[in-house]
């Protein structure tokens, strides 16, 4: 089976629900969940040790904060302080006052083993949330210098993962993205939503704590499915959303519902969105996207359905793809598909085999 197809019913090797008679251990043989390899999901598996134990110690992140080797990433309106191609991890003791005097989140530890440009490995990361953009001191200033700016390289740009997730390695994707996640949660939630009273932020930015009524309220993570619909002839089913480009076709998605299964959303939400049924639910792979703060999960799924019918305000146009007609499509710029930081590209290049060129592009080899 290559690397694009899918299980079938009658596969041994991927028994559907009604060949299973009951839920076993995994024996460690055998393919499991989550086939979306590292090389093909944008943020690999690799990622800080959050220490959750330590940080509800009222005193760690100070601590931490004023260790020798610990580090800052700085965030400010969505985005973070780069320093080239690379995320500027600052000295966190060196910063001043006033910056950690203002929302100061632990982060987590960096791997042992891996070497990350301007952070030790094991470091400990901060995020520190600014709030304005700083610039590095200039050669010639017309005004005097913010305080800090002497801290920043020279090369400092600020980005969001939007525009630099796919210049980054693995585990400093993975840092943006928790940063980006749990700065989207502070902004919004400011006031404890019994009362309405503002909230204290305690454990080390990871819960914000009502003075009020003493109500906790953690950092919250909407769950959405994303699908590959392999129909007929094994046609991939791919549509425009509503507030993408008109030449975009990408997987379609949907956030799960309250009392809902992961496979339930995944046929309520294709059958809403394009009028079309599908079995054999599939898991694949997730991935964090923190705008606000979503989960996806990637499926994909099988309809006998040949015919797709867009609800018109979600999904605008809907077509079916041969791997043969995407590639031409793609190939000739008369569609685009989505960012290589996406589940969904991981998704569609899953079916299809492969990496699919696209104007510009290069397939690597």
């Amino acid at each position: 089976m290559t690397s694009g197809s899918l299980p079938r019913v009658n596969d041994p090797a991927h028994p559907s629900a009604a060949d299973r008679t009951a839920l076993t251990a995994f024996d460690g043989e055998g393919p499991v969940a989550g086939w979306l390899t590292d090389r093909l999901l944008p943020v690999g598996v690799e990622a800080l040790d959050r220490r959750s134990a330590d940080r509800a110690d009222p005193d760690f992140l100070h601590s931490v904060v004023h260790q020798p080797g610990a580090v800052a990433v700085l965030y400010s309106q969505h985005r973070a302080a780069h320093a080239g191609e690379h995320l500027a991890f600052l000295p966190a003791h060196s910063l001043p006052a006033e910056w950690l005097d203002g929302l100061v989140v632990y982060l987590g530890q960096l791997p042992q083993e891996r070497t990350t440009p301007h952070a030790n490995p094991g470091s400990d990361v901060v995020l520190v949330i600014l709030p304005e953009p700083v610039e590095p001191v200039s050669a010639v200033m017309s005004e005097p210098a913010e305080e800090g700016a002497s801290l920043l390289p020279e090369d400092t740009n600020w980005a969001g993962f939007r525009e630099s997730g796919s210049r980054l390695d693995v585990v400093e994707a993975g840092v943006l993205l928790e940063a980006t996640a749990i700065a989207n949660w502070h902004a919004g939630h400011p006031r404890c939503p019994r009362c309405g009273a503002p909230t204290q932020v305690v454990h080390s930015g990871w819960v914000r704590r009502c003075p009020e009524d003493g109500s906790e309220h953690f950092p919250r993570t909407d769950p959405a499915i994303i699908v590959t619909v392999v129909g007929p002839e094994d046609r991939v089913l791919l549509g425009t959303g509503a507030r993408m480009r008109s030449t975009m076709f990408s997987t379609l998605a949907g956030f799960v519902e309250p009392g809902e299964s992961l496979e339930q959303a995944v046929v309520r939400e294709i059958l809403e969105e394009v009028g079309v049924r599908v079995t054999e639910c599939q898991y694949l792979g997730s991935q964090p996207w923190p705008f606000p703060a979503s989960l996806m999960l990637g499926f994909t799924a099988r309809t006998e359905d040949t015919v797709a019918q867009p609800d018109g305000a979600e999904v605008l146009r809907a077509r079916w793809f041969s791997r043969e007609e995407l590639a031409a499509a793609a190939g000739s710029g008369e569609i685009t598909l989505p960012s290589r930081l996406s589940i969904s590209r991981a998704l569609i290049e899953h079916w299809y085999g492969g990496e699919i060129a696209e104007p510009g592009s290069a397939v690597s080899k």
